[in-house]
């Protein structure tokens, strides 16, 4: 028995059903290219190398691993002795980004070279292939190396304190909250830490909000197990490095966060201290380092760190 041919009217609806779950809007499209070019353009080596202060020098893409990503550079100042160093983590959302983006290098280095500091800005691999955990891991494997080649460079393994902005400054807070991972890594504790704008300093109460952006959930999944572990709110110990929380006042998530975190330290015995700041989200990093009293107040932190 041959089967009864299908109506047209369903043949045309079934065609119609498929172009539309297909057809995206071209404003959509253009948005979509325009973001992965933006990605792919975050992960390319700058063209040219930041202006440094006379006499300063930079060493570029050191080793810490096998991967590409996990290479870092390193800005000398003129005269280093006995140096502090800060070893910066740059943002991206845990997707994209590289150590020298603009935003990320100049200014500070303007200001802290000078001072005699040496500035480290490093990469690390990237998500979709390494979750923020692992990333984590890199950041810690970064700091051993940096402290093991500091004498080097006249610097003190001692005196290293962890920078980052965005998905940096978790990355960055969670290895300063998490002695296993500084631990595992052969690393000393860092001395210190900047955290500057993370709107991920407790990841399982961001994660349960019921609109955030997708970035965090193409970063940090959908098991609570994982939120806890790359939750420096939730790893923070007694043995946490000093923390200075940079947070925008203009979003919503950041420095209700950072007081959260402030508070739970406060319990442990730990020095956290929360710098609010009417800034957007980019120039919370952008800025750092011209002169205005945010970076004044950045470096009253650093300075008051123990030797």
């Amino acid at each position: 028995m041959k089967p009864s041919p299908t109506p047209v009217p369903v043949v045309l609806a079934a065609a119609f059903a498929m172009l539309a779950s297909a057809w995206v809007p071209a404003e959509a499209q253009g948005f979509r290219e325009r973001l992965q070019r933006a990605r792919e353009a975050s992960l390319r080596p700058a063209a040219e190398p930041p202006a440094l202060p006379a006499g300063a020098r930079r060493i570029a893409d050191l080793a810490y691993g096998d991967d590409p990503r996990q290479t870092f550079d390193v800005y000398l100042p003129a005269q280093a002795r006995g140096a502090p160093v800060l070893l910066f983590v740059h943002g991206g959302g845990w997707a994209h980004g590289n150590k020298d983006n603009p935003g990320n290098i100049p200014d500070k280095a303007g200001y802290w070279l000078p001072k005699g500091y040496v500035l480290v800005s490093t990469n690390y691999r990237m998500r979709p292939d390494t979750a923020p955990l692992d990333q984590a891991r890199d950041i810690a494997r970064a700091l051993a190396a940096v402290q093991r080649h500091a004498p080097d460079w006249n610097a003190d393994p001692s005196r290293v304190v962890l920078m980052g902005h965005s998905a940096g400054a978790h990355l960055a807070a969670l290895v300063a909250a998490s002695s296993t991972l500084w631990r595992q890594a052969g690393a000393q504790r860092p001395l210190g830490v900047v955290s500057l704008d993370s709107g991920a300093l407790d990841v399982p109460d961001l994660m349960r909000h019921p609109r955030i952006p997708q970035l965090y959930h193409r970063a940090f999944g959908d098991d609570p197990d994982d939120w806890i572990a790359a939750s420096p709110h939730h790893q923070l110990s007694r043995e946490a490095s000093p923390m200075l929380l940079v947070c925008s006042t203009r979003r919503p998530d950041a420095c209700p966060q950072g007081r959260a975190m402030r508070q739970k330290a406060s319990a442990l015995g730990v020095r956290i201290e929360v710098l609010e700041q009417d800034l957007s989200h980019a120039e919370v990093n952008r800025l750092l380092g011209q002169p205005s009293d945010y970076t004044a107040a950045v470096d009253r932190f650093l300075r008051s760190l123990p030797d």
